[in-house]
Order: structure tokens, then C-alpha cells, then sequence
């Protein structure tokens, strides 16, 4: 690599890193914002909140990774720019592509680290905190008791805490909210324990009341000194499970191949099903239009198949029972035209998940290679911007990125009602923005004005 090469290659390197981080934060943010009721009153060990979250941080670095691209090639040419060092470099006859060659070599550097990091990082750490995510909704909350508030986070039982000194509880009131028995247990002092699947109450100085409504509606007084409670409780401790089952987003490209190519031969053979349905009714009246025909099954094909196989039933004769033949033909028809539309309606199902793995597998490549486009973007607007600095090149990034989320997302629900190919709908962004750099590239390269951007400059 030259001397140049080098010189902006480095000077992308830590608008990059500051950009990544800033960018990391405030996703990061968002998130556990909109995550926090996962945490509140579950009682989960600090370690294991900073898993949760280390696990999430893998799709948000994918997402932040391309906008920290285009935000440190608009500064590292702002920079360039601004000090005249673009101008010296062109009174050298150097080009523009020569300039524009170490910042895609950048992009393309992140490209392939990226590509390889949604391929293989990516889907096991979704993995991972999806299961993460499952335990920690499934755990019941800690024991965590408010004086003077009434706590019903034990089942069947509710509490009533009047003061507290360290760890013994005072004036304690407990309702057990059983159907059959309502009983009330107060006591003076008491503490709380927890055990691997329940709590233990040790109580003091106190009495039970209960009352049954089956015997007489019996009213009785227990009064204890001492009394220990065991209230067992599913889920009180966090459990960690293993689960072998994966969605699209938790699968390698490896992984999702095969999973297409198992649909593919599902449809086949739900194809082969129904043609040999066909075949075998038409076997019965020797029709051999169906019986040798080698189309490609559709709904056309079935409809036709079952009006010629309907026709030539009615031609037969059968002078002995001919209401009773037709009601038959009539019903024989009917089955087997609804368990033909069954079929069509599964391969239309599989068809659905085929799509909604291409998506997923072409976003592997798609998302990290928007890094080589926001290259072709940020140069020449890094270029023309000048002295906007850090604000507004990541308002400039910003923008952009959420253009070009907008196409993602159209391009996902299009491809998933089947509206547009998946390859299409996960490349169009690339493609028309793209397409949108080339053209700002090519007119900064013939010194054209495409547009003017000196309201980034100061008035001096």
C-alpha cells in the first residue's frame, strides 16, 4: 500500500471507532429502555444482566457498524477537505478514484469482517439471548418486600409487612387466598428465607385464624410461639435451559441452505401426491389425457383434470341407481378437489418459509455491504460538506441510514407476502443508493455542481 493509501486509510480509522461507540451507546440505550421491565423485580444477579445484555450487542453492531462506515468517510474527507490537502493532491494529478481507492478498501476490509461475523457470530449469540430472554420471562420475581404495601407475588398467598429492622420483618399479616380455607396469620416478628423451589417463613408470637365454609362454617384460634412456614414456588430460582430449535435469525447461511433445500423436496413430493391423486382417478376410467400428461401441476391443471374426469364419470351409464351415482360422483369430486387445494395450500406454506429464509440469508450479505456504498455516499459528500464536523456527519449518516432502512424493511414484507423476490428486495437498497453514490461520485470527479451544500459552512 502507498504512502496515500495509507494516509486515508488512517484517517478513517478513528472517526470509525469514535463514531461505533457513540453509536453503540445510544442503541444500547434504547434498548435497555425498552427492556428494563425484563429486569425489574426479578432479582437477577448483576452477571447475568451484563450477559443479557452483552448477547443483544451483537445485532446491534451490525447495525451500527455500516452507519460508523459512512460517518468516518464523510469526516475523514471533511478534514481532508477543509485543510486543502484534496486540492494539493489534484495539482499533483492526483485522480479521484486514487483517492477514493483507500476508503474502499476500508469498506470493503468491514465488509468481509462483517459478512463473516452475521454468518457465524451473529446467529449464535441470537441464539443464546432469545433462550436468555425465555428464562428470564419464565423466572418468578425475588422476594422483595415493601413495608406498609400489600405483596402478591407468591401465588395464593398475599403479604403485609408493617416495619422492619435489618433482616426481621415486624407486624406481619398473611392472607392465604385458598377457596376452601380462608386463613389469616399474624405475627410480631418473623423472617423470610428462600429455598431452591420455595420460601420459608420462621414466625413468632402470633396466631392463626382460619375459617372453613365446608364444615359448618367453622371459626377456630391457633395461637404458636414459634411457627415455620414452607410455601413452595415454581420458577423462584432462574433456570437455564438448552434448546436445540432455531429461528431464521439464529441460523448460519449453512443451516438455512439446508433447511430450504428440505422444503424444496417437500414441495416436490406434495407435487408428486397430487399428480398421483389424479392419476389414480383417471386410471379408473382410462383417461388418458391425465393419465400421460406431463405438465407441471397447477391450479389450472387440477381444475381441467377434474372437470374431464367429471365429465367422462357422467357419461357413464348406470341405468340401475343413477340419483345415487350422481350424489356420489358429486361428493367423490368434492373430496377429492378439497384435499388437492390442501396440498396447493401446503406447498403455498412452504413456499412462504423458502421466502422468509432467502430474506435472512441474503440480509447476511446485503446489511455489511451497504460499508462499500455508504464509501461511494460519504466521499464526495465528506468532500463538498468541508468543516461540518462530528454533528453533522452523523446527522448526514443518520439520515441515510434510515432511507436505506426504509427500503430494507419494504423490501422484507414484500418479499415475505411473495410480492418480490427475496435476492431483489434485500439488494434494492444497495442497488438505488448505490446507484445514487456512483452519480455523486461522477459529477465531484468532473468538478460538476449536483447540488449545493454550503449551508454546512460557517458565514464568517
Amino acid at each position: 500500500m502507498s504512502l496515500l493509501n495509507r494516509y486515508i486509510f488512517k484517517e478513517h480509522i478513528y472517526p470509525f471507532a469514535t463514531a461505533l461507540i457513540v453509536l453503540l451507546f445510544v442503541l444500547l440505550t434504547n434498548f435497555l429502555l425498552r427492556s428494563l421491565d425484563k429486569f425489574l423485580g426479578k432479582g437477577l444477579e448483576l452477571l447475568l444482566i451484563i450477559e443479557y445484555v452483552f448477547l443483544n450487542l451483537a445485532w446491534i453492531l451490525a447495525l451500527a457498524v455500516p452507519m460508523a462506515v459512512l460517518v468516518s468517510t464523510l469526516m475523514a474527507f471533511g478534514r481532508l477537505s477543509s485543510d486543502n490537502e484534496i486540492v494539493a493532491l489534484k495539482s499533483l494529478s492526483v485522480s479521484y478514484i486514487k483517492l477514493l481507492i483507500p476508503s474502499l478498501l476500508f469498506g470493503i476490509s468491514i465488509t468481509i469482517f462483517m459478512m463473516y461475523f452475521n454468518n457465524q457470530i451473529l446467529p449464535e449469540m441470537n441464539h443464546k439471548a432469545r433462550i436468555l430472554s425465555s428464562d428470564i420471562s419464565r423466572k418468578r420475581p425475588d422476594l422483595n418486600f415493601e413495608i406498609g404495601y400489600f405483596m402478591q407475588g407468591i401465588p395464593n398467598y398475599t403479604f403485609l409487612i408493617g416495619d422492619k429492622d435489618k433482616n426481621e420483618f415486624k407486624d406481619i399479616t398473611i392472607f392465604n387466598n385458598n377457596k376452601k380455607i380462608k386463613r389469616t396469620i399474624l405475627a410480631s416478628k418473623g423472617k423470610i428465607a428462600t429455598l431452591n423451589d420455595g420460601v420459608i417463613l420462621f414466625l413468632s408470637d402470633g396466631s392463626i385464624h382460619e375459617y372453613m365454609e365446608n364444615k359448618n362454617e367453622e371459626y377456630r384460634v391457633i395461637h404458636f410461639k414459634k411457627y415455620n412456614v414452607v410455601i413452595p414456588i415454581d420458577n423462584l430460582k432462574l433456570n437455564r435451559k438448552n434448546s436445540g430449535i432455531r429461528g431464521d435469525r439464529e441460523m448460519t447461511y449453512h443451516m438455512m441452505k439446508q433447511k430450504i433445500i428440505s422444503y424444496n423436496k417437500k414441495i416436490n413430493d406434495t407435487q408428486i401426491r397430487i399428480q398421483n391423486r389424479l392419476i389414480n382417478e383417471a386410471k379408473k376410467y382410462n383417461i388418458k389425457s391425465i393419465i400421460d400428461s406431463s405438465y407441471k401441476i397447477t391450479d389450472f391443471i387440477v381444475n381441467k383434470a377434474i372437470e374431464e374426469i367429471n365429465e367422462t364419470m357422467n357419461n357413464t351409464r348406470n341405468d340401475e341407481k343413477p340419483a345415487i351415482f350422481s350424489d356420489r360422483l358429486q361428493k367423490r369430486m368434492k373430496n377429492l378437489k378439497k384435499g388437492i387445494d390442501n396440498d396447493f395450500s401446503l406447498i403455498n406454506s412452504y413456499k412462504n418459509s423458502i421466502n422468509k429464509y432467502l430474506v435472512e440469508l441474503h440480509k447476511k450479505f446485503s446489511i455489511p455491504f451497504a460499508s462499500i456504498i455508504f464509501v461511494l455516499i460519504g466521499a464526495p459528500l465528506g468532500m463538498m460538506a468541508r468543516k461540518s464536523g462530528f454533528a453533522v456527519s452523523m446527522g448526514l449518516s443518520i439520515g441515510f441510514f434510515i432511507i436505506y432502512w426504509i427500503f430494507l424493511i419494504s423490501g422484507e414484507e414484500f418479499a415475505d407476502r411473495g410480492l418480490l423476490a427475496p435476492a431483489i428486495s434485500m439488494w434494492l437498497p444497495n442497488i438505488v443508493m448505490g446507484a445514487f453514490g456512483i452519480l455523486l461520485c461522477y459529477f465531484h470527479s468532473q468538478e460538476k455542481s449536483f447540488y449545493n451544500i454550503n449551508i454546512f459552512k460557517r458565514k464568517s
